[in-house]
């Protein structure tokens, strides 16, 4: 699917030597937290729809193109504070946790180029990172049922 870039967005993504660069923008969310976690992969802050991201590097790596499987990415972020380390350990490892991407321009960043929201599972934390896999729930590969009438589940029905 194509992404609804502006002009002026296409033109700095397509330079060989762009003027503005494209920012990517992550926030999350979390029922346990008062406010979601706001970063930006740049080296200073950036206010985006009145709120603050703070400068933080993080890594997305896209996922593969496998059939049998549902695509997943993988989110890592720089385990340089300790707010988003608590919150880990005190939601039993964010279950529940949504991640939403946002592209903008530096220079207008008021201007939403992207946005999608994912869902975010299987946090895991050491001393340098915190790794996640976004994605969306298989809805439509879960079973119907809990539990099914089989010889080895209900022998008396057979």
């Amino acid at each position: 699917m194509a992404r609804p870039y502006s002009q002026r967005a296409r033109e700095q993504l397509n330079a060989t030597s762009a003027d503005d660069i494209l920012l990517v923008l992550l926030e999350i969310r979390h029922p346990q937290l008062a406010v979601p976690v706001r970063v930006v992969n740049d080296t200073q802050n950036i206010v985006v729809e009145g709120n603050e991201f703070i400068a933080c590097a993080f890594d997305v790596t896209l996922p593969d193109d496998s059939d049998n499987q549902v695509p997943q990415a993988r989110l890592e972020i720089d385990n340089i504070g300790r707010e988003l380390t608590q919150w880990l350990e005190q939601s039993g490892g964010g279950a529940g946790a949504t991640c939403r991407f946002i592209q903008v321009m530096r220079s207008t960043p008021n201007l939403i180029e992207y946005d999608i929201t994912l869902d975010l599972t299987g946090l895991s934390m050491d001393q340098t990172k915190v790794s996640g896999t976004l994605g969306y729930v298989d809805f439509l590969n879960q079973p119907a049922v809990t539990v099914y009438y089989r010889p080895e589940t209900a022998p008396a029905l057979f």
